[in-house]
């Protein structure tokens, strides 16, 4: 089926209007309008090349809000009219202990990413959300709560899901004393989330500056990172530390923050970072880990659980064609804390006229 989207054609061109065929609908096939999506900075790096393995031209976009307009004849989870969402994958190969236990981001075979991937039976390129309509099959296709604010829940599919999954991992919950190091897209959805499970929270920064957002954000303290005697005070006073930090730095000051059997969980650099004394690790028996995103029983429970506490993220709304203006907003980390596209505002006419 032919749909239109905005799309990179280049790692040093902005996104353009563009039209492409989606795959023709399976028997297991859900069919999707997409209404909102939302922009992480995957998209960014991905649409730049900054990782060095995309190719062109890419449909980036996987934290993906919309409506059924059509099912295949096997779909039974989902109906005509029923709104639904996606996140980062749209398959996997669904027969390894990985898929059998709900952890499909971690199969065996690889999952199929929502962009960027390979279709695994036609060997086409996979396209993502910021476009007009996606092609899912039934079971990668979530459903969204009542109650949920559809135009704010597409973050949940990506910055939620990969702070969620963590924090369930690591079993938090009232009484568990949480930090979370960086206070970005992914950052405000770990203070957000931690706190709904009744953690105590603390953010932790080099400077004062976000104190103050902070706690409007939910955290009970302020950790200024760069405080040399106040890091000495707060030795040992956390279970868990989630790490949003998305660029090469340091752990050595924040390891011994953990107490005994502690743990901190990377969820935002993918890539090298900086020499690492294992000392805290032996004499504190702490833990360095790292998680991404969630299976799709997982983040189905995280749906769940926001609509419940209505936990949400903070963002701001942006027309299809302001997303040029985003990314580079995005890379001066000028969003309170995330952006997400009114796809209504993506017209077919732009992408005709391309």
């Amino acid at each position: 089926m032919k749909t239109y989207a905005f799309a990179a054609l280049s790692a040093d061109k902005p996104l353009v209007p563009f039209s492409f065929e989606r795959r023709e609908p399976r028997p297991n096939d859900v069919v999707i309008e997409i209404l909102y999506c939302g922009v992480c900075h995957s998209d960014l790096h991905t649409a730049r090349n900054d990782w060095g393995w995309t190719n062109y031209p890419i449909v980036v976009g996987h934290e993906i809000v919309g409506r059924v307009i059509s099912i295949g004849g096997d779909v039974t989870r989902h109906r005509v009219g029923d709104h639904v969402a996606v996140g980062t994958m749209v398959d996997s190969c669904q027969h390894c202990d990985q898929c059998h236990k709900g952890e499909e981001q971690l199969c065996r075979e690889g999952n199929t990413q929502t962009f960027g991937g390979v279709d695994r039976i036609t060997g086409a390129p996979t396209m993502g959300g910021y476009a007009k309509h996606i092609v899912v099959r039934e079971e990668f296709v979530l459903s969204v709560p009542a109650g949920l604010d559809l135009a704010k829940t597409g973050p949940l599919l990506c910055a939620g899901a990969t702070t969620y999954s963590p924090l369930r991992t690591w079993n938090v919950g009232p009484g568990s004393r949480v930090g979370v190091i960086g206070m970005g897209g992914l950052g405000h959805m770990a203070i957000k989330l931690a706190e709904a499970m009744g953690a105590r929270v603390t953010v932790l920064s080099r400077s004062p500056a976000k104190a103050q957002d902070a706690k409007e954000l939910g955290a009970d303290a302020f950790l200024v990172s760069s405080d040399a005697a106040a890091m000495k005070q707060a030795a040992s006073s956390f279970d868990l530390i989630i790490d949003t930090v998305p660029a090469k730095h340091e752990l050595d000051p924040y390891l011994p923050l953990l107490d005994i059997d502690g743990t901190l969980c990377i969820v935002g650099q993918i890539g090298p970072l900086a020499e690492m004394s294992s000392l805290p690790l032996l004499l504190g028996r702490r833990r360095v880990a790292g998680s991404a995103i969630a299976g799709i029983e997982q983040t189905q429970e995280m749906l769940e659980f926001c609509a419940r506490k209505n936990v949400l993220p903070e963002v701001e709304m942006i027309r299809m064609d302001q997303i040029n203006e985003a990314y580079d907003r995005l890379e001066r980390s000028d969003v309170r804390y995330r952006f997400v596209i009114d796809m209504a505002t993506l017209k077919q006419s732009q992408a005709e006229k391309a």
